[in-house]
């Protein structure tokens, strides 16, 4: 851009860099935001409050994509409220991460050949905590560099001492309750870590096994036998039973009769359960209560034995077999073989792909396996959490996602709360010596001589109290009376069943504790809305994955564009519980976007605009009332698609305003009205408001260029505490929004045709402009003629083409002399290349869109574009071939 207006010593433009360089300003803008204390809460203030408490990420791990998207809409949300006027509450911190620390942090003594044991439990923990202070600060750095505006002042980690008390605090009042109990219980069970681990640890893989159809019983046909098939062989040494369907003609003479079990010297019965279908294999199946969930449940229906045939490293034990002590991998094969021997394998099919859960954190296949572990006993809760989101009193975003939540909450089983690690909370339950059993509260104390549970909880016990715990529950604090419930969850629909269910379970738990019922939102449910987004993906809607080699650090796109660039195309991209796809090429748009907002700001201070206030409307042009009335209309939308968690939405429609009607319509006919005295100062007051309003409503997204560009417009202290924007009042002027859009079509078809003549976009040419009276735009002449690079006839005038545009009140004529305008050779030969190039463009898209391999692997969105990329080429093609007809031989 170029200015029309000199530039003054001290012109405000002066105080901006030459050009837009995040890298030299994000981490002092940060700071200063830090410092001022902008982000701070006061539970005093008599603002509204408006609170969300991070998703607390493992202290282990570092920022991925997922986090970022989540940080940035969390963080917009809380800008935006910050602006509207309300006492804004963003509390961060961290969890503990039970298994993923202590396994970290096991691996490194492990580098040292040491163990957990060499030290015992007390001096374990202290290197945890070591660790956690030396390594557990790389997400707040992370965090600081994607702009996130937290109180820093009230960070809180899982296991600090707040947190503890907390978590005491409800474990007893359940235990009390009725609602904690012990018992043994099938669990996901990791022989190398020898915990239980939660279901959201665990991954379901397809992997190659076998499928071993087994003989049980005798021998010989005319004895009584049965077939069954498992694809883990090992497990039939702790087989209780064999099943059939009751009604199955083909075994009813069989059930309540034994068989023998091989290998173990002992004999099972048969039973009948409805559980079992007849249509599938041989319609009997082996029953192993402690080492299959389907086994367990059948187990109970029947009151069988349930032996456990592994202990906690994997190993058999306790058969009486020559199998005691394999590994369970190893007796696999030493179990198959020895019922071969025996003519006990009827039939092997190998390899037999079958899903099988993995262990996240170790990656071995989890062992269903029959545990003495603490439980919660979910029904009343889980019902309360269903009840809480059909009553209204929490509602989920997308609408969409409400029934996987009911179908979740209304079959919830109890959960498995303990772990057998050392790093987490410790059960606050004390054994005596004479085996009485006692729960204590935080301020109590076991009596001499009594021993403690050695498990800890569940991470998800800890991080299910986060929206209240975090605030000072159990105490009645001014925090919890202020900011709790608190008003939006934002998090992935990936763990609506975990963390969610967990912390609605809890907050609808505690919401009769006057602690949390004395806040001014009432203390029912934990917050009121649950904004689920979808996952990020990369640019070929492929899932990020190390595996897969595609995913991207947050960090490096802050880095190589700038954290305004990495926010905006993650905010952009999301839409209420949809999947985003993201690539280089989304990034560069952002941060071509950045670009251009600042370059247009700046162009506008070196021309002298600024806020200002405005004279009557009707003493505007009609751009300004135009551009004016376009501000009003995005503002409103912008405000409609926030308040409805429409990212996406909101700022495609920021995105084109800026680019599409700011810059590239109102800055260039701004450039006609400042050679005009008598419209130059309203319209650096027009163009001054706008951009001050459009940085604004973009501020919760991209915070670090509209804070560069905002002070220096304005002269304010910062935009982060400025106000948002609000409706004019004024009334839409639909006459000057006509001519303005009649003027825009008549520019861009003259731009066409100029860009088909081959005209250079600088190259002015003469022209008369016919049915300019009849179609009401005389006043708009100037800018028509500037815009579309078209000059007054002087003395003679022949025209050798016209454009004819058919406008809204009349069809104007623009009638051009291109003599000696254009090289005929040259642009000849510039058309017959772009034509070999369109036409190299439809093979390659039709090439694609006829392999039907790749149109069964390639996402949808990928096949649109390449549909897209087809129909360019082929109108294109048209228009080319068409020009070049019009052109004649040469």
């Amino acid at each position: 851009m170029t200015s029309s207006a000199p530039k003054t010593p001290d012109n405000p433009a002066d105080a901006l860099p030459k050009s837009w360089d995040p890298s030299a300003v994000e981490a002092d803008l940060y700071q200063g935001w830090v410092d001022a204390g902008y982000f701070e809460a006061d539970p005093t203030s008599d603002k509204p409050a408006y609170s969300i408490v991070l998703p607390p990420p493992n202290v282990t791990g570092s920022l991925h994509m997922g986090h970022a998207l989540d940080h940035t809409l969390m963080d917009a949300l809380s800008r935006r409220k910050r602006m509207l006027g309300f006492e804004v509450l963003w509390l961060p911190g961290m969890d503990h991460a039970g298994i993923a620390t202590q396994t970290l942090v096991e691996k490194k003594l492990a580098g040292e050949g040491k163990t957990k044991e060499d030290f015992g439990r007390e001096k374990f923990i202290e290197k945890v905590w070591d660790w956690k202070r030396e390594s557990g600060g790389t997400i707040g750095d992370q965090m600081r560099r994607i702009g996130d505006g937290v109180d820093w002042s009230r960070e809180r980690f899982t296991m600090d001492d707040g947190l503890s008390r907390a978590v005491q605090t409800i474990f007893k009042r359940m235990y009390d309750d009725g609602l904690i109990y012990r018992a043994e219980r099938l669990v996901n069970w990791s022989p190398v870590l020898q915990t239980a681990i939660s279901d959201i640890e665990v991954k379901f893989e397809d992997v190659e096994g076998e499928l071993v159809s087994l003989r049980y019983g005798s021998l010989n046909d005319d004895e009584p036998h049965l077939v069954v098939a498992t694809t883990r062989v090992e497990t039939m040494l702790g087989d209780t039973a064999v099943a059939v369907h009751p009604e199955d003609e083909r075994y009813r003479h069989l059930v309540g009769t034994t068989l023998e079990l091989p290998l173990t010297g002992r004999s099972i019965p048969i039973i009948a359960d409805e559980y079992v279908d007849p249509e599938f294999g041989t319609g009997a199946v082996k029953i192993t209560p402690a080492h299959d969930p389907n086994d367990f449940e059948m187990g109970l229906r029947h009151n069988l034995p349930m032996p456990t045939i592994m202990d906690k490293a994997g190993r058999i034990t306790g058969t009486g077999t020559e199998f005691d002590g394999l590994d369970r991998f190893e007796a696999r094969v030493k179990v198959r073989e020895a019922l071969a021997a025996q003519g006990r394998v009827v039939a092997e099919k190998r390899p037999y792909l079958h899903s099988v859960g993995h262990s996240e954190r170790s990656g071995e296949s989890i062992e269903p396996r029959l545990s003495l572990q603490w439980w919660v006993k979910v029904d009343g809760l889980s019902k309360a959490a269903g009840d809480a989101v059909r009553g209204g009193d929490t509602v989920i975003h997308p609408a969409s996602q409400e029934p996987r939540w009911f179908a979740w909450v209304d079959n919830m089983h109890d959960w498995c709360i303990s772990r057998q690690l050392w790093w987490g909370h410790r059960i606050p339950i004390w054994y005596g010596p004479d085996g009485e059993t006692v729960c204590l509260g935080p301020d109590e104390s076991a009596p001499e001589g009594w021993e403690q549970d050695p498990d800890v909880l569940d991470t998800w016990f800890s991080s299910g109290l986060w929206p209240f715990s975090t605030m000072g529950w159990p105490d009645a604090t001014e925090d919890l009376a202020k900011f709790y419930p608190t008003s939006v969850l934002v998090t992935g629909y990936d763990i609506l069943f975990f963390w969610v269910a967990r912390m609605m379970m809890f907050g609808t738990y505690v919401s009769s504790d006057a602690s949390v019922a004395a806040g001014e939102n009432g203390g029912k449910v934990p917050f009121q809305d649950i904004f689920l987004h979808g996952l990020v993906r990369d640019q070929f809607g492929k899932k990020m994955s190390k595996s897969r080699g595609n995913g991207i650090d947050p960090l490096d796109w802050v880095d190589r564009f700038g954290a305004d660039a990495l926010r905006f195309t993650l905010a952009r991209g999301a839409n209420p519980g949809a999947d985003l796809s993201v690539g280089e090429d989304h990034a560069q748009s952002s941060r071509n976007f950045a670009n251009k907002v600042f370059n247009a700001t700046k162009f506008a201070l070196m021309n002298g605009a600024a806020p200002a206030e405005l004279p009557a409307r009707a003493e505007l042009t009609d751009a300004d009332r135009w551009i004016l009335d376009r501000l009003d209309r995005v503002r409103g939308e912008v405000d409609s698609a926030f308040e409805r968690y429409e990212f996406s939405k909101a700022c495609e429609t920021l995105y084109h305003f800026a680019w599409d009607e700011v810059c590239d319509w109102y800055l260039e006919i701004a450039k006609v009205q400042f050679s005009d005295e008598a419209q130059a100062a309203s319209t650096r007051g027009v163009l001054g408001n706008v951009l001050d309003a459009l940085l604004r409503l973009l501020h919760p997204v991209v915070p670090f260029v509209t804070e560069t560009l905002w002070k220096v417009l304005t002269g304010n202290e910062s935009v982060v505490v400025a106000a948002w924007p609000q409706a004019s009042g004024e009334e839409p002027d639909p006459i000057a929004t006509q001519r303005i859009v009649d003027m825009q079509k008549l520019v861009t078809e003259v731009r066409r045709f100029r860009s088909d003549q081959g005209l250079k976009p600088s190259q002015k040419v003469a022209a008369k402009i016919v049915g300019i009276d009849e179609a009401d735009l005389l006043t708009q002449v100037p800018v028509i003629r500037s815009l579309a690079r078209l000059t007054d006839p002087e003395g003679e005038f022949d025209a050798t083409a016209s454009v004819e545009v058919r406008l809204s009140g009349a069809t104007v004529t623009v009638e051009l002399d291109t003599s000696g305008t254009v090289d005929l050779v040259a642009e000849r030969a510039r058309l017959v290349k772009d034509l070999a190039a369109a036409e190299k463009e439809l093979s390659q898209t039709t090439g694609k869109l006829s392999n039907e391999a790749f149109l069964a692997k390639a996402p949808d969105a990928v096949v649109d574009k390449i549909r897209t990329r087809q129909q360019i080429a082929i109108e294109e093609i048209a228009r080319i071939k068409a020009r070049l007809e019009t052109m004649g031989e040469q």
